[in-house]
């Protein structure tokens, strides 16, 4: 038995067999304004540019974030692979030296005091690691 097919514009459930025209939030009638909706691909394109720009300025933070990471890491393992034959104070100026068969020493003697090849000086932090000095 084939069952009677409502027209387009008559809102009716078949599931429930309910009428369901006056439960839309929008006409739905003949005579009902056409529905449009708005184009959105100005705004679209203003927040893709938005949202890319703030993309890209905290992926280059991170970049920054990460080369200083790595330079902390070089500084650490240049300073505690150099020969010293004390220990260092937490907070003290320490100053790195290339010796002349190329092995690196860390020492108290400021780089106006010595004729050594100066590396850099250092600052050994309260989380044991060094921190570049300029």
């Amino acid at each position: 038995m084939k069952k009677d097919k409502k027209p387009d514009n008559v809102v009716f459930n078949e599931d429930t067999q309910e009428y369901h025209g006056k439960l839309s939030p929008f006409a739905t009638g003949v005579s009902a304004p056409k529905i449009t909706p708005p184009d959105v691909t100005s705004w679209k394109n203003t927040h893709i540019v938005s949202a890319n720009n703030q993309f890209k300025a905290e992926y280059e933070a991170l970049q920054a974030s990460y080369k200083k990471l790595m330079d902390n890491f070089e500084y650490n393992n240049l300073v505690y692979s150099a020969k010293f034959s004390f220990e260092p104070i937490v907070g003290k100026e320490y100053h790195l030296y290339k010796a002349k068969d190329e092995s690196i020493f860390l020492s108290l003697i400021l780089p106006q005091e010595c004729n050594f090849n100066y590396v850099g000086s250092f600052k050994l932090t309260s989380d044991k690691t060094w921190e570049k000095l300029k």
